[in-house]
């Protein structure tokens, strides 16, 4: 069955950074366009980053030159590479697979000092 599999959550400091992992089965990882998302509490779900099959990236203006996405179609993974770490990052992140819609369980990450 389709699994998707996130960690590397955590808790940081403001200005720091961390490095998500979503590992994906169950579907042709190299075939689908991966994203990750985020939601903080009372707020509705963020779309952050977007990688295509073919390794193209587009990015949300909060995150743009702060995070970076990633993907090793070797081993089922994509990432997302935080940096620059604000307060105002904190919640849970997501990753998700397109086409099927595929969404994994999430990953808090809490920055504070």
């Amino acid at each position: 069955q389709v699994q998707l599999v996130e960690s590397g959550g955590g808790l940081v400091q403001p200005g720091g950074s961390l490095r998500l992992s979503c590992a994906a089965s169950g579907f042709t990882f190299s075939s689908y366009a991966m994203s990750w998302y985020r939601q903080a509490p009372g707020k509705e779900r963020e779309f952050l980053a977007i990688i295509s099959s073919g390794g193209t990236t587009y990015y949300a203006d909060s995150v743009k030159g702060r995070f970076t996405i990633s993907r090793d179609n070797a081993k089922n993974t994509v990432y997302l590479q935080m940096s620059s770490l604000k307060p105002e990052d904190t919640a849970v992140y997501c990753c998700h697979a397109n086409p099927g819609d595929y969404w994994g369980q999430g990953t808090q990450v809490t920055v504070s000092s």
